[in-house]
């Protein structure tokens, strides 16, 4: 982190270590922490992650001001479930069962989008949290039908219900000021001005033709949303907004992001299709500011 004195204002007075992500999501930045907190602005008003998955960078920095936004209906549903129902997501969570049988079984509820636009937030919640601890690699994926489609994990012992750090998050969300959004990432940002800083982990720009994953949310993010991305991008910076992005380091996004501070790193990516894939990858990072 900066200087802690510039800081002032910006962060909670006591972060607690347990405020974490909750899920595992595909392009989670835990891994990637120690650099993304190099790139930090001194100080901003209020932070704002418009594609924020996991969490990862949200956490860690535990804003007292923030705007998160996804465009997973699912996944910010269990943001705000957390927040407002924790109590009642925590005993549902205490029935699943780790079982092949009883996995396919709640899997498939969403086949049946009658029945399954019954279900409360809660119950929803409580599925996806179970599908996401003990599914395949703790891959959230889905098909064009927004079907959740990733196979059973077969994992001895998996943390269904991890109640201290769905407190800490609970806690977090309850004592700071954090507006859960689930827009297009463009109008998620309407409201940044200057003072503001936003942190920006769109899907990512495929290295190849095979390694593209997408697959959180029933429509895809190609280049015209990257392009799409980019000129939000200038716009923030014409607002003097600060922005901080990160992405694959493909010539595509090195040359549209040119005008910009730009710094390669090297990042370990531990979710992919192709088990060969995962490994080593140069990412990119993308900022306004000094």
């Amino acid at each position: 982190m900066k200087a802690s004195k510039s800081q002032k204002g910006t962060y909670q007075k006591s972060r607690s270590t347990m405020v974490k992500p909750f899920l595992k999501w595909a392009g989670g930045k835990s891994q990637l922490l120690p650099e993304i907190r190099k790139h930090l602005p001194e100080r901003f008003t209020t932070y704002y992650e418009p594609f924020v998955g996991g969490g990862a960078v949200f956490f860690d920095l535990q804003p007292k001001r923030a705007v998160i936004n996804d465009s997973s209906e699912e996944l910010i549903n269990v943001y705000r479930v957390i927040r407002d129902d924790l109590e009642e997501l925590l005993e549902d969570l205490k029935q699943h069962v780790n079982e092949e049988e009883y996995f396919y079984q709640v899997r498939s509820r969403d086949r049946n989008p009658k029945e399954y636009a019954k279900l409360s937030p809660v119950k929803r919640a409580s599925r996806i949290i179970f599908l996401n601890k003990t599914c395949y690699n703790g891959l959230f994926r889905v098909n064009r039908a927004g079907q959740f489609n990733t196979p059973f994990g077969d994992y001895r012992n998996p943390n269904i219900v991890n109640e201290s750090v769905l407190r800490a998050v609970n806690d977090y969300l309850n004592c700071a000021e954090v507006r859960i959004l689930c827009r297009d990432f463009a109008e998620s940002l309407e409201d940044a001005g200057k003072g503001d800083f936003v942190y920006l982990d769109p899907p990512y720009d495929p290295v190849s033709r095979t390694s593209s994953f997408t697959g959180y949310q029933r429509s895809g993010f190609d280049r015209s949303e990257q392009e799409r991305l980019k000129l939000v991008c200038d716009e923030l910076n014409r607002r003097d907004v600060k922005f901080l992005l990160s992405n694959s380091a493909t010539p595509f996004i090195r040359d549209i992001y040119r005008e910009y501070h730009c710094e390669i790193i090297s990042a370990r990516r531990a979710i992919n299709s192709n088990g060969r894939a995962r490994g080593q990858v140069d990412e990119i990072m993308v900022r306004n500011y000094e």
